[in-house]
């Protein structure tokens, strides 16, 4: 039964690696282009950080991707890969 369970606990323990705590100003975290240095240490190159906010709806960082289209809000990502998405409180 302990076998079953590892998988999942190394999984939880990888996730939680990534996230920030949230920043205690509320209307301040969600303007665009303001993010925390350790938000910035923790994302991977090649993402435009000025254009960077934390969406309160599931508390995770995106940015504005200008492809030859369209601009589009996408994930900001961890060098890992992973979404950068603050701590939420139980």
């Amino acid at each position: 039964m302990q076998k079953r369970h590892t998988p999942i606990l190394a999984a939880m323990l990888a996730l939680a690696g990534c996230t920030v705590p949230a920043p205690d100003d509320s209307a301040d975290q969600t303007r665009v282009g303001n993010v925390s240095e350790a938000v910035a240490a923790l994302a991977a190159p090649g993402q435009d950080l000025t254009t960077a906010r934390l969406l309160p709806q599931d508390g995770c960082y995106w940015y504005e991707h200008s492809g030859p289209v369209e601009t589009t809000l996408v994930p900001l990502r961890a060098v890992g890969g992973s979404p950068i998405c603050t701590a939420r409180g139980a």
